[in-house]
């Protein structure tokens, strides 16, 4: 059974690997420029809108369903672990507000390396975790894993606003790894048709 969810865990992140590359061709790294607020609250307001859609059963003004921001989330959270990672040859914030060149000469090479890296330390984490949940997740509602998503974005806020400082709990990579896997349980149950698990 293990091997049918990474089967689905790997399709769907090759999906949002692809998005990922194809947004980066298109407007390049600007989410480089987001602070840790700015990007908690990108993941709040996809999880808002899947959470909007859940309560008026899934009538929307546009025409993108849960299962797209479900894949926003997911890109979101890589980036927010990118951003809390020291890498080599991506700038922070501060160095790239200071001197724009560094923005431009960031290789995508870099950023899709350290993409890939964060997917296999989520894998190997989801196959601890499922074994030590027993697949508990699925017996959970979508629903419910929408308001995990949303109870880790609303730890993620105490965490900054304590200077991300934890006293006895996990910190913010953490929470973005829990998120992920939610997010990931849930595609995997809507099967909605946006990612082929053939």
């Amino acid at each position: 059974m293990e091997n049918a969810l990474l089967h689905k865990f790997d399709k769907i992140f090759d999906y949002c690997f692809d998005l990922f590359k194809s947004k980066n061709s298109d407007y390049g790294p600007t989410w480089l420029l987001y602070r840790y607020q700015s990007l908690n609250d990108e993941i709040w307001r996809k999880a808002k809108r899947i959470r909007t859609l859940e309560e008026h059963n899934d009538n929307a003004c546009i025409d993108e369903g849960r299962d797209v921001e479900y894949v926003g989330i997911i890109n979101y959270c890589i980036m927010f672990l990118i951003r809390l990672q020291e890498i080599k040859g991506i700038p922070s914030v501060a160095e790239i507000t200071e001197k724009a060149a560094d923005f431009d000469n960031i290789d995508a090479d870099t950023l899709y390396n350290a993409y890939k890296e964060n997917v296999s330390q989520i894998r190997d984490l989801l196959v601890k975790k499922n074994t030590d949940y027993g697949d508990a997740w699925k017996s959970m509602s979508i629903v419910s894993m929408t308001d995990q998503v949303i109870i880790r974005v609303y730890r993620i806020r105490k965490i900054l606003a304590n200077g991300g400082k934890c006293l006895v709990s996990e910190g913010i990579a953490s929470q973005l790894n829990d998120i992920i896997n939610y997010c990931i349980f849930a595609l995997i149950k809507m099967d909605s048709g946006l990612i082929s698990f053939e």
